[in-house]
């Protein structure tokens, strides 16, 4: 029953047409193509969470890249981000395989489901308040019928408030990298620095860093 709901609301965030800016932006992008993919089909379309309908954990983005996530089709799916996230996941007993490059690439998620604040790729990567609202409701339920998660990762702050803000968890958390909080309905929300290349380049985030986040959620799943 799980994975046909979560099915069915993965199949509306695809049709989604809620923020023009968004529609424009993804659309635009998928035309223009970088250089590197000019001879690449891009998606171009919002891109769903995806995983384990069973998952314990549940990690949350900002939104997907315009040559990520909005290329393939799959959040944090062929980008750097999605590199260091994977392998982190796949150290951790979370991932099948520590690489992630296509929707086909054979990766299966265990134990484990990713989703966004946002489903499509923004302008900057800087989506506006409204776009968040419009979004919301997808996340809501995804959590919703997620009900055997016992942790909800969030990548960065704004993924973190977005998380608070949904379950009505007041006064709202600090961000900060192993962060935790938690929700009124007896989660954790544990929060880890998203894996962006101004994270990870900057030397803001580590694989150490990010393979304690997971250890911590390992250990709060398991206990």
């Amino acid at each position: 029953m799980e994975r046909d709901a979560l099915g069915h609301v993965q199949a509306e965030v695809i049709d989604c047409q809620r923020c023009p800016r968004l529609v424009e932006w993804r659309e635009q992008v998928a035309t223009e193509r970088r250089a590197a993919y000019r001879d690449v089909q891009y998606w171009g379309r919002p891109v769903p969470g995806w995983g384990d309908s069973a998952a314990r954990l549940v990690v949350v983005g900002l939104a997907p890249a315009a040559h990520g996530g909005n290329r393939p089709g799959r959040i944090f799916t062929g980008d750097r981000s999605g590199d260091w996230l994977f392998r982190a996941m796949h150290r951790a007993g979370f991932a099948s395989q520590a690489t992630s490059t296509h929707r086909g690439d054979g990766l299966e998620l265990r134990d484990a489901y990713v989703t966004a604040a946002v489903h499509c790729a923004p302008p900057q990567n800087r989506p506006t308040t409204e776009e968040f609202h419009a979004c919301a409701p997808y996340l809501q339920r995804e959590l919703q019928l997620l009900d055997r998660a016992r942790v909800v990762l969030a990548l960065g702050g704004i993924a973190m408030a977005s998380v608070a803000a949904l379950a009505g968890l007041r006064p709202r958390p600090r961000f900060g990298h192993g962060a935790e909080a938690t929700l009124p309905d007896g989660r954790v929300l544990l929060a880890s620095y998203h894996p962006s290349q101004q994270n990870t380049f900057t030397g803001r985030l580590t694989e150490p860093m990010l393979d304690a986040v997971f250890e911590r959620a390992r250990a709060i799943i398991e206990a």
